[in-house]
């Protein structure tokens, strides 16, 4: 799908295996970005790169103009990939220092962050090249992209936004209202939110699972994220005032059947995800949305 002059997106459908015979559904976007060399942003999930290789083709170009290869995180629906791109093109990996342990090393990230299926999802390690600093700019000749650290849903997370193109890449910086609620750190997911809605004139919100946004939906979307965690934050705070619950599993159980989430969002990522709302002694941070303080 054409975005921009410059810019396709690609959607890449997948499956998560979740038990014995049953999987759960999902996609995430991958992005070219097209000149004399193409940067590619994300990989997706192990063997995407034939879907991405020959969309390139019926453009009329060659795998091996991929020069870059920008991972906006570590995690497996976005350096699935990234090996086998990276042995067939030998593109410069790039990547911000915090999201470089888990791509450098991805048993290190199965350790500490076991994904069902992770094995079937992620290719192998990949070496990073080049470290992406809050602030920088990436020359791609016709188009400029400048990093964002965007924390929260995962280490390392950042966004890259095209100041000519009007263009916003933000990864998975922005949770999907009624989606799977997967983040590292609550607070620092708002303050990110926040960051992005502070750009000015973004024509396209260009994220990992969603459909590519434009016009006025672009901030209506990040409205719309902050009000989820918000919302996720009220639910929270309600349950640890009924009873202190020490079980992150127990947590997860009782704010996702209050949230309405299907029976696969019990598990120990989601669990991760409320317990980022608490603070060490179980009681509930305040987080500043959209609205003030909760």
């Amino acid at each position: 799908m054409q975005i921009t002059e410059h810019i396709h997106a690609l959607k890449i459908p997948f499956q998560i295996p979740i038990s014995p015979g049953k999987t759960f559904e999902r996609f995430v976007y991958v992005y070219l970005l097209l000149g004399a060399e193409i940067c590619l942003i994300d990989s997706g999930v192990q063997n995407s790169a034939e879907i991405i290789f020959a969309y390139l083709e019926k453009l009329g170009r060659k795998p091996e103009d991929i020069s870059l290869l920008i991972l906006t995180h570590a995690h497996p629906d976005h350096i699935g990939s990234a090996r086998e791109i990276h042995a067939a093109t030998k593109c410069e990996v790039a990547a911000h220092p915090d999201a470089r342990g888990w791509i450098e090393d991805v048993e290190i990230q199965f350790k500490e962050r076991p994904v069902p299926g992770f094995h079937t999802l992620v290719g192998g390690s990949t070496p990073v090249a080049r470290l992406l600093q809050d602030g920088e700019v990436i020359d791609l000749g016709n188009i400029s992209l400048e990093v964002l650290l965007t924390p929260g849903h995962a280490m390392g997370s950042i966004s890259l936004y095209s100041k000519e193109e009007g263009v916003l890449f933000t990864g998975d910086a922005i949770p999907q209202t009624n989606d799977l609620p997967i983040y590292e750190d609550a607070a620092a997911a708002v303050a990110s939110i926040k960051r992005l809605k502070g750009l000015p004139t973004i024509k396209y919100l260009l994220a990992s699972w969603l459909d590519p946004l434009a016009g006025s939906a672009v901030y209506k979307t990040m409205d719309a994220g902050l009000g989820y965690l918000q919302r996720i934050h009220g639910i929270i705070t309600e349950v640890a005032a009924e009873s202190k619950v020490d079980d992150p599993m127990e947590l997860c159980a009782r704010v996702v059947k209050i949230l309405g989430l299907p029976e696969v969002a019990v598990n120990p990522l989601i669990a991760r995800s409320f317990v980022s709302h608490l603070k060490s002694d179980g009681s509930v941070k305040s987080l500043t949305f959209i609205n003030g303080a909760v």
